[in-house]
């Protein structure tokens, strides 16, 4: 089935909302606790138990308008179910905390492990979207593997010694920029291997 295109604003507003439906129901019952199965929750775990269904509805609306999900989306709804499942079990706010770090890690050892074989995965997910050598290629994911590993050691360092309002601020905001803003350096820097229309 041919993938459907659609508003980019829309597209924008449902695989960002949950994100930041997640931070303003955040702080809005962070100081809250709620006993549910005469288990007493905080408001962290409690926000973050309403975030997987709002993600879950988004994605779902956007499968139905696109008919079709990336593979990375796939996968970082996967964990964000798996690691909330694990907060809300153990009562344990760590377990959403360390998601990050391990998504960032994955995503680099996936990375890696293509390097090692001499290929390029990303070329393999974000081909489609930004023509351009295979030795551009190469070039990129090595310096975004690197910084995978450096946004999942600075997530650990960051959750285990800031709190937790700090993490969810820096979680929703700086490490999607910072990424957002790399990617971008990272591709003005190699626009010598970027491929025009014309030469494809």
């Amino acid at each position: 089935m041919s993938e459907r295109t659609i508003n980019p604003v829309v597209k924008q507003v449902l695989e960002l909302g949950p994100t930041l439906a997640f931070f303003l129901i955040y702080l809005r019952i962070k100081d809250e606790t709620y006993m549910m199965g005469g288990v007493e929750y905080s408001g962290f775990i409690v926000a973050t138990l309403i975030f997987i269904p709002i993600l879950l509805v988004a994605m779902a609306i956007l499968w139905a308008m696109t008919k079709t999900l990336s593979r990375m989306q796939i996968f970082t709804a996967f964990m964000v179910i798996f690691f909330g499942a694990l907060t809300a079990w153990f009562n344990d706010e760590r377990f959403f905390k360390m998601k990050t770090s391990i998504v960032y890690g994955c995503f680099a050892a996936i990375l890696g492990f293509g390097l090692l074989r001499g290929r390029s995965y990303l070329e393999w997910v974000m081909g489609e979207f930004l023509p351009m050598k295979p030795e551009g290629w190469m070039i990129l994911t090595k310096r975004i593997t690197v910084m995978f590993i450096a946004l999942a050691i600075a997530n650990e360092v960051i959750w285990r010694t800031q709190s937790t309002e700090l993490w969810v601020k820096l979680e929703t905001f700086a490490f999607p920029a910072v990424l957002f803003l790399f990617l971008w350096g990272q591709i003005i820097s190699l626009q010598q291997y970027l491929i025009e229309p014309d030469q494809q």
